[in-house]
């Protein structure tokens, strides 16, 4: 089990280490890392034993900084960055060519000493072969002529959120765009195959509610020992496919199908949790109540877990990266917007709140144990 979750906010990255005769049993560093800068991604490689963070400093652009030691010191290293816009992108602006963030950052295979995976605003897919010192936009998904059609949902451009390496193909590479559907690679990115098929965007007009390209994804996540098996928060709700991204299946559960994220059980295709929404503008739990809800029969039906969570009325919202879980299955963690982190150790039946007092949350993420 994982004994390291990094916490990425609005105002730095905070690092909690699980102390077993503690309690509670997780408690954060004293110093906080990048303290006063926004943090919207971190990754922990252990095939390197590194940690990846990746900052929106604003006027002063995204900075990618990476460590050696677990989190102490860090270096800056290289950063995404798109080429010129040809004249041909005429009809494209500036930003749609500039990095804004970067929204993903994944691990390739074991296979794969040094390939990482970046994910940006404003859609592009960027690759490192040698562990982020350098990174290749990925033209052969970004010259797609699909990709003109892709939009923001909530900023003013696409976005690349999630990207699911598959355990037992490294070629195999699954992202999801918000709002271009989910994309595949069988050939570790030299073709790209869109994968939303069964999906239905019930904010674009009825003609083109089915349009695989336009699928507003808030949140891909594959179990890792059945990669063929992957699970969708969609806007317009949940959804599963046990034939690797071929087909997919709505599911409906209570209190709400919409909202942002989803955690997948690493062992069992057959779990996953989320954390329901009311719904597009209101953007709050559903019926002021936090809870998160749980499937173990693959989607048939649905319980809603709250032991631990505030009471009604409460506002925390998570967003796509603040739920994870590690790779026993039993331990998540959850952040809010509202600087909210709760853990639990029973696979979601009990949660502990660690602090309710952080800057908002990005991301949550276990160091792999």
């Amino acid at each position: 089990m994982s004994d390291q979750l990094s916490v990425a906010t609005r105002k730095g990255l905070f690092i909690y280490d699980r102390h077993p005769h503690a309690s509670p049993h997780w408690l954060p560093r004293a110093e906080v890392q990048f303290l006063g800068d926004p943090v919207t991604m971190v990754l922990a490689d252990p095939r390197s034993a590194t940690l990846h963070a990746a900052l929106n400093l604003g006027h002063f652009g995204v900075k990618m900084r990476r460590s050696s030691d677990g989190g102490q010191n860090w270096t800056e290293v290289a950063v995404p960055a798109y080429p010129p816009k040809p004249e041909s992108a005429a009809d494209e602006s500036d930003a749609a060519w500039t990095l804004a963030q970067v929204w993903a950052l994944e691990r390739g295979g074991p296979d794969q000493p040094g390939l990482l995976w970046a994910g940006t605003i404003p859609g592009g897919l960027f690759r490192s072969l040698d562990g982020g010192d350098s990174w290749t936009l990925v033209r052969s998904l970004w010259d797609r002529p699909e990709r003109r059609e892709w939009f923001g949902g909530g900023y003013d451009h696409p976005g690349i959120h999630s990207i699911c390496v598959d355990p037992h193909d490294s070629r195999r590479v699954t992202i999801g765009i918000s709002c271009g559907g989910i994309w595949q690679t069988r050939d570790a990115g030299e073709t790209w195959d869109c994968r939303a098929s069964g999906m239905k965007a019930d904010y674009m007009p009825e003609e083109r509610i089915g349009d695989p390209n336009i699928q507003d994804v808030h949140r891909l996540a594959q179990c890792a020992a059945n990669p063929d098996v992957l699970w969708v928060q969609h806007h317009s709700g949940l959804y599963r496919s046990t034939d690797g991204a071929a087909s997919w299946q709505p599911l409906v559960a209570q209190p709400s199908s919409f909202g942002f994220t989803v955690a997948v059980h690493p062992q069992d295709p057959e779990t996953a949790w989320f954390v329901p929404a009311a719904k597009d503008a209101c953007r709050v739990p559903s019926h002021a109540h936090l809870v998160v809800t749980r499937t173990r029969d693959g989607g048939a039906t649905f319980e809603t877990l709250d032991h631990g969570l505030p009471r009604a009325p409460a506002y925390d919202l998570v967003y796509r990266h603040g739920l994870d879980v590690d790779a026993s299955g039993k331990r998540l963690a959850m952040g809010s917007t509202t600087g909210a982190l709760w853990i639990s150790e029973d696979g979601g039946n009990s949660w502990t709140c660690l602090s309710a007092h952080l800057p908002p949350i990005y991301c949550v993420r276990f160091s792999p144990g």
